[in-house]
């Protein structure tokens, strides 16, 4: 076992310039080759929990592309296909136009796709969807999982963050718990990070699968929005480029390599 030596702002650190770093003692970015999968030491598997399409891109969408590309499986959960997302375009359309965008974005982030039944907009906290994200959880059993900042505008992202807690808190707390932030200050609130990540060496890849989305036309938005926060949290840390999180206290400390 590989103990977490190392202080709570740098957990996540992703060193530059030899671009290598480590999540809690393993390694999640080869010097050798930023772009192409390596095989790790240990497998991990990350689950990035989003309201909508879009969302884990745009939280932490280079965080996942740093693992993907590192070998370990990164998966993105969407609690909702983005039905209400698009204006003057029925639900059954909008939902079959955001989920060929997620694919896409997927496929650029080596990531893999999975939907979790609920609306655009209408994201419910109950009994049964406590269940539902429980059950979820016990299946894929997460090493890491990435949440949205429950203190949020969007209800959506409320209800995420709070399904995904729970199931969390309730099975034992065996993986480490992230959350990300979208959009601070016009929707995430009070948010204070624990830990970064330096993702310059995959911005681009990041960008391009956030682009991807393009009925939410991010031409408009993304810039003035998470690319000043990718920029902002990157002048905190001191690199070009960063994501920043909040490490919830009481996840496990190490994990095995």
């Amino acid at each position: 076992m590989m103990k977490d030596n190392v202080s709570r702002r740098n957990l996540l650190k992703i060193a530059a310039p030899t671009a290598i770093g480590s999540l809690l003692g393993v390694p999640v970015l080869s010097s050798a080759n930023q772009q192409n999968k390596t095989e790790p030491r240990q497998k991990l598997k990350i689950i990035v929990f989003g309201a909508h399409p879009d969302d884990p891109e745009t939280g932490c969408g280079g965080t996942m592309a740093l693992l993907a590309n590192e070998g370990h499986e990164v998966i993105s959960a969407y609690l909702t296909r983005g039905e209400a997302g698009i204006k003057g375009v029925s639900y059954d359309d909008a939902a079959k136009i955001r989920t060929a965008e997620a694919l896409e974005a997927c496929e650029i982030l080596n990531a893999t796709p999975k939907f979790l039944g609920q609306v655009d907009g209408n994201c419910e906290v109950t009994k049964a969807y406590y269940k539902a994200i429980s059950e979820f959880f016990e299946e894929e059993k997460p090493d890491i999982v990435f949440n949205h900042w429950p203190i949020d505008r969007h209800r959506d992202h409320r209800a995420c963050s709070i399904l995904v807690y729970d199931a969390w808190y309730n099975l034992g707390r065996k993986s480490v718990m992230y959350y990300y932030e979208v959009m601070s200050g016009r929707q995430s609130q009070n948010f204070k990070p624990t830990d970064y990540v330096d993702i310059t060496p995959v911005i681009d890849q990041k960008h391009k699968a956030c682009y991807e989305h393009k009925s939410q036309e991010p031409e408009k938005w993304y810039q003035e929005s998470h690319g000043q926060m990718e920029i902002f949290r990157g002048l905190e840390y001191r690199t070009q480029y960063a994501e920043a999180f909040v490490r919830h206290v009481q996840s496990p400390n190490s994990l095995i390599i």
